[in-house]
C-alpha cells in the first residue's frame, strides 16, 4: 500500500479508488422490486406533507386526480399507502404511509447494498472497519457544506430570434 504525500496526490488516489468502490457495492435491484419515477414521487411528497386527501395530492403535483388515484390504488395494494379517515372531517378521506411505506422510502434511497456491504465488511478486522467509517465521516466532515456545489456544466439554449 502507497501512501500520497500530497493533497493532490491523495485526491486523485481517491478518485481512482472511488469507480471501484461505487461498482462493487451499489444496488442492483430486479426490474420488479424498483419503484417508478411517479409512485417515489407521491411517497416522498406524503412523507412531506403529512397525510392528504388525493385531490390535495393530485394538487401540490400538479397532476391529474386520476394519475393520482391510480398510482396511490397500486401503492396501496402493495401495502405502502392506507387510506384512514380525517378525524377532524369524517367525510374525508386521507392517504398515509404505512409502516411498509416508510421503510420501503429509506431502502429506496440506499445507494448501496447492504448485504455486499455487510459481506465485504464481515472480512475485515474490526480496526479496519473503525478506520474506514472514521477516514469516511472526517472526508464529509472536511467538506464545505456552507459552500454552494458546483453546477454541472450544461450546454446554453441558443436564441432563436
Amino acid at each position: 500500500m502507497t501512501t500520497s504525500s500530497s493533497v493532490s496526490e491523495s485526491a486523485r488516489a481517491y478518485l481512482r479508488l472511488f469507480p471501484d468502490v461505487y461498482l462493487r457495492f451499489h444496488r442492483r435491484d430486479d426490474k420488479h422490486s424498483e419503484m417508478s419515477g411517479a409512485s417515489r414521487g407521491v411517497l416522498m411528497h406524503l412523507a412531506q406533507s403529512g397525510p392528504l386527501t388525493v385531490g390535495q395530492c393530485a394538487q401540490h403535483l400538479n397532476r391529474a386526480q386520476s394519475v393520482i388515484s391510480e398510482i396511490i390504488d397500486q401503492l396501496e395494494r402493495h401495502g405502502f399507502l392506507a387510506r384512514v379517515r380525517d378525524e377532524s372531517d369524517r367525510r374525508r378521506t386521507l392517504v398515509w404511509l404505512t409502516e411498509q411505506g416508510r421503510t420501503r422510502m429509506i431502502e429506496d434511497q440506499e445507494v448501496l447494498s447492504v448485504d455486499v456491504l455487510e459481506r465485504a465488511l464481515a472480512k475485515m478486522k474490526p480496526q479496519q472497519r473503525v478506520m474506514l467509517l472514521e477516514g469516511t465521516r472526517a472526508l464529509i466532515q472536511a467538506a464545505d457544506f456552507d459552500s454552494v456545489p458546483a453546477k454541472p456544466k450544461t450546454r446554453k439554449k441558443q436564441s432563436h430570434e
